[in-house]
């Protein structure tokens, strides 16, 4: 893996805050990791307490997150790959995904938390074929994730964007579209998005929850009505079945053939013409 900060970089010089919980650390908690403190375990019990569901919408978008990159791989016949706000590493992240299919792959993550870095340093090694590098930055830099990863990625290619939970931590709406259509407009016709994010109005104790965690001091996020999300697809076209709860999108068949439960996490894949 290359990196794109030293060792007295920007991201070697931000502490990590063990005082306030941290989005990325709760989400690896409730996905049953060990990347966290006990302020972010507080944290996801409090939420777990008035929305115990939110660990199925985590593990759920986990899933949506490997079923559109096997579609993008197998499918699509994409082989690169910019995963922005990735989050800290758990389990079937983008680049094992993609590379299990397409040793060649190559995939850039981007975040700009420490801790996520350090051990994305670490644990977000590639293929011999491929190519896995991490850019710190954040979401609020386009023009910066753009050129940091074409270091890695071939730009001119069809390229998948892949937004995973993380244009809820953007308050502005506007804002968000602005961020969505500036990366997309760095990519060539035939790229993708993918985007899955918390939907409100579908569920008021996830809300009540939701509301509840912008209150400790952390950084927000921001549950959007379902046709919010669905703007963030504008100009391109979707893919089957379009923007749906992420379970009922292209589900893989259950072994006792029950059928996917709707809940508060919406998403979809569209390619840009």
């Amino acid at each position: 893996m290359t990196d794109h900060e030293s060792s007295t970089g920007p991201a070697a010089r931000r502490k990590i805050d063990t005082t306030v919980p941290h989005s990325a650390r709760i989400w690896n908690y409730w996905l049953g990791g060990k990347d966290n403190y006990p302020v972010d375990e507080e944290a996801g019990d409090a939420y777990t307490a008035v929305f115990p569901g939110i660990v199925t919408i985590a593990r759920s978008s986990r899933a949506f997150l490997g079923r559109s990159i096997r579609y993008l791989v197998e499918e699509a016949g994409i082989r690169q790959f910019l995963d922005v706000g990735t989050g800290l590493p758990t389990v079937d992240n983008t680049h094992q995904v993609a590379q299990g299919i397409a040793p060649e792959a190559k995939v850039v993550y981007v975040d700009n938390d420490p801790l996520v870095l350090a051990h994305a340093r670490v644990l977000l090694t590639s293929s011999p074929e491929g190519a896995t590098d991490y850019v710190d930055a954040s979401l609020f830099e386009p023009d910066r994730i753009l050129a940091a990863a074409a270091e890695t990625l071939d730009l001119s290619r069809p390229t998948a964007l892949i937004l995973s939970g993380i244009l809820g931590h953007v308050g502005d709406y506007d804002q968000a579209r602005s961020i969505v259509r500036h990366l997309m407009d760095g990519l060539p016709s035939g790229s993708y998005l993918s985007v899955n994010d918390g939907s409100r109005g579908t569920d008021p104790a996830y809300e009540a929850a939701q509301d509840g965690y912008n209150e400790t001091g952390a950084v927000p996020y921001f549950l959007r009505p379902v046709p919010q999300i669905e703007a963030f697809f504008e100009g391109l076209e979707l893919v089957e079945p379009g923007v749906v709860s992420v379970p009922l999108w292209r589900p893989e068949k259950m072994p006792d053939s029950s059928e996917p439960t709707p809940i508060g996490q919406h998403g979809g894949l569209a390619r840009k013409p």
